[in-house]
């Protein structure tokens, strides 16, 4: 290892990446946008105006698609990827690896004659038939019961990778269940969009037909040169550092955040955007984060299911070009020890289709009225279901950076800044009943009326908080850099359908006693405010302080993914996700049985990695370099005496037994390693395995790495084998 980590070391000088690798970007990116996608204009180009009606009614309403138009797209699909070189086709969808899948046909079909034509109908558009057993399941299929289908989803437009025609889909098993991201996903956003269509008609405004949710991520990635990449075992197999020394200098300095951008990265980043153009992911934003080596990117928001998918295929985009600029990408949430890991902010809103942003106030009473409704009902539904938000975010990786100084704790608490705060505060002194002319007047003018100005000044934002409203949108901050937006999207989707439905409920019971609309929505809202007031917290989430007030207010602080996971099988989760339709009984414990299994198998991994890296690498290093040692204090002890010779050789012999010491530690804690790993992999029961290797095998990663990391401060640096962070976070 030690010759890998030293060739690539070498390597790096003689690369001319400014040369090598210089992108050319057009002079209006612009011009790219969406020239690799099937879009609404290359539709009009290519479909005839009764089937593009009908594609975008489907596409924008959900109606159903009748297969003579599925065979109109297909052909004119076709016909379009024809014309780009393309040469197969394939349902592109999000299974619960966390990654994307795809399985590639070929438009070619031979015919009579010794001839072939290219040929794509409604029926291949419509449905494709993937292995549905070699995915996760959660036990929802067995081996033997291999079939499962793709289904196209009309409301994500399909895109060029390459040679290959690619169909946005949905993946669900042979008897119906969903085994993807995608598909609960449509239905909470299907959920959500009739209960605020319903809020929005019934008190606001008539003219609302449809209501969809808005997400825009935010993605923090880091870049390690491919050869250095490739000198990391650790990094290879799991992702992460699972030894190393810190460097002198980290983050100290804070001179990276928002610094230059280092000419090969920028090159990495013009060609990623190029691309990203093409594919019709509206990138706006570059920068350098925190940590060393660490960059973010962001886009511009867009309807929800469109941008899950955008970052998905984004994800997929950034590791090859990465790969062309000699990178690799880590979207691992805590790659490196002692500097800031990566997240995925999902900022998430509600726009109707007469354009307006329901988290956004108006020009006058009625639109902030309309505001304040939407804003308190997200606020109660989060109370209602924080554990479940939380267990949306819950993964291996995750866990190690929830609650560090760079992430949100692993308490769901919203920060709303402290002047709205007053605002709800006033809101709670609302007459129960009905309004007197004078209340009504000062809520309108000097509550309500001025929400906007406040909003104006109420800039700030509060890092700490995991769920933090941010001027016309929630910034669900906790998500993971290498989490599927989908997963956290379904969830806060749902609970706000299920909110607004009551919200509708409990208004129209007080209207039918007699109370005017406005004086019930005030009367539902008060209550709503005193309900969800701990939750809101505008301090430090870091501090010790805030955990156990949060004790106090009775907010779950869960820690750890099993934590999280066991809380998100309440019977009261459960019966949500069955009344809203989302997931039957049967497809949310497979997905919780998933979540488990994988957790257990990331943590069994690092394991293995771990023992093997510390006693074929660490070990081997350290004796080599004790040895080295040992023949230094024989030669003093042949050429001194024996007095000169205590002196001279002790620094060497205490150096000696030092080695000794943490190679001991090391031999002693992998055999326990191993020993509680075997033990956890034999523990029955998704739920107590991960428990046995959440609590007992994980924490014994520790001792092994703090000796490992002590020897990397002894050993000759010619003799060590892993590559050093100074290396892999400064290596530009």
């Amino acid at each position: 290892m030690s010759t890998l980590r030293f060739k690539a070391l070498a390597e790096l000088p003689f690369r001319n990446y400014r040369r090598d690798n210089f992108v050319e970007v057009p002079a209006k990116l612009s011009e790219l946008f969406c020239q690799n996608v099937f879009s609404e204009e290359t539709m009009r180009e290519y479909l005839t105006k009764d089937a593009f009606q009908l594609l975008m009614e489907a596409s924008k309403k959900g109606t159903k698609i009748q297969r003579h138009i599925a065979d109109q797209v297909a052909v004119a699909m076709k016909d379009w990827a024809l014309s780009k070189g393309v040469t197969h086709y394939t349902h592109w969808f999000q299974p619960l690896t966390g990654a994307t899948a795809e399985k590639h046909d070929s438009f070619f079909t031979p015919i009579e004659g010794g001839r072939a034509i290219e040929r794509f109908s409604g029926g291949m558009l419509i449905q494709q038939e993937p292995d549905a057993s070699s995915f996760p399941n959660g036990g929802i299929r067995n081996t033997f019961e291999a079939r499962g289908y793709t289904a196209w989803d009309p409301t994500s437009p399909a895109f060029i990778m390459g040679t290959t025609l690619c169909i946005p889909s949905i993946f669900i098993s042979y008897t119906g269940e969903t085994l993807d991201y995608k598909a609960p996903l449509l239905r909470a956003l299907n959920a959500v969009d009739e209960a605020a269509t319903d809020v929005c008609k019934a008190y606001f405004d008539k003219n609302v037909t449809k209501v969809s949710p808005t997400l825009g991520w935010e993605q923090e990635y880091f870049l390690v040169d491919t050869a250095l990449f490739q000198s990391r075992p650790d990094l290879v197999l799991t992702g992460k550092t699972l030894l190393g020394h810190s460097p002198a200098k980290g983050q100290q300095l804070d001179d990276h955040y928002f610094g230059s951008i280092p000419t090969r990265v920028l090159n990495f980043m013009k060609e990623l955007e190029i691309e990203c153009m093409k594919l019709g992911i509206p990138v706006t934003t570059r920068h350098n984060e925190v940590a060393p080596n660490q960059f973010e990117l962001a886009p511009m928001f867009e309807e929800a299911n469109v941008a899950v998918d955008h970052n998905s295929l984004l994800m997929d985009i950034m590791a090859r070009i990465a790969h062309k600029h000699h990178f690799h990408i880590l979207f691992h949430e805590k790659p490196f020890a002692g500097v800031n890991g990566s997240g995925k902010h999902n900022n998430w809103s509600l726009a109707t289709d007469t354009g307006e942003n329901l988290l956004s106030p108006g020009k006058n009473p009625k639109k902030n009225l309309q505001f304040l409704t939407f804003f308190v009902n997200t606020l109660k539904a989060v109370h209602d279901y924080a554990d479940l938000l939380r267990a949306s975010i819950a993964s291996a990786s995750n866990d190690h950076r929830l609650g560090a100084n760079e992430a949100p704790p692993a308490i769901i608490s919203a920060f709303i800044g402290s002047q709205l705060f007053r605002v709800l505060e006033e809101l709670e002194k609302v007459t129960d009943g009905k309004l007197s002319p004078e209340e009504k007047t000062e809520l309108k003018l000097n509550v309500v009326g001025k929400i906007p100005e406040i909003l104006l000044d109420n800039t700030d934002r509060n890092r700490t908080s995991p769920f933090a409203f941010t001027g016309n949108k929630f910034e669900i901050r906790a998500v993971g850099s290498s989490a599927n937006c989908a997963e956290v999207m379904t969830v806060m989707n749902v609970i706000a359908a299920k909110q607004l439905r009551t919200f509708k409920t409990e208004v129209d019971a007080l209207i039918e006693t007699g109370l005017k609309k406005d004086e019930a929505i005030f009367n539902i809202l008060r209550e709503y405010i005193k309900q969800s007031k701990s939750i809101m917290f505008e301090g430090d989430g870091y501090s010790d302080d805030w955990a156990q007030e949060a004790k106090k207010r009775g907010l779950n602080n869960l820690k750890t993914t099993p934590e999280a996971l066991k809380q998100e099988m309440e019977k009261k989760f459960v019966d949500l996700y069955e009344e809203l339709g989302i997931y039957s009984h049967r497809e949310f414990e497979a997905r919780n049985e998933i979540k488990l299994e994988k957790y257990s198998t990331v943590i069994d991994i690092e394991a293995r990695v771990l023992a093997d890296i510390a006693r074929n690498h660490i070990i081997p290093a350290a004796l080599n370099y004790q040895n080295r040692l040992i023949e230094n204090v024989k030669g003093l002890k042949e050429i001194f005496s024996e007095k000169e010779f205590k002196t001279l050789a002790k620094e060497q012999l205490s150096l000696i037994s030092d080695i000794s010491g943490n190679v001991s530690q090391i031999k002693l804690g992998v055999d326990s390693l191993l020993s509680a790993k075997e033990k956890a992999k034999n523990t029955s029961g998704s739920q107590k395995q991960a428990e046995e290797y959440c609590n007992v095998v994980k924490p014994l990663f520790d001792n092994i790495r703090d000796a490992s990391d002590a020897l990397e401060m002894m050993v000759d640096d010619e003799l060590w084998p892993m590559t050093k962070y100074r290396e892999l976070l400064f290596t530009r």
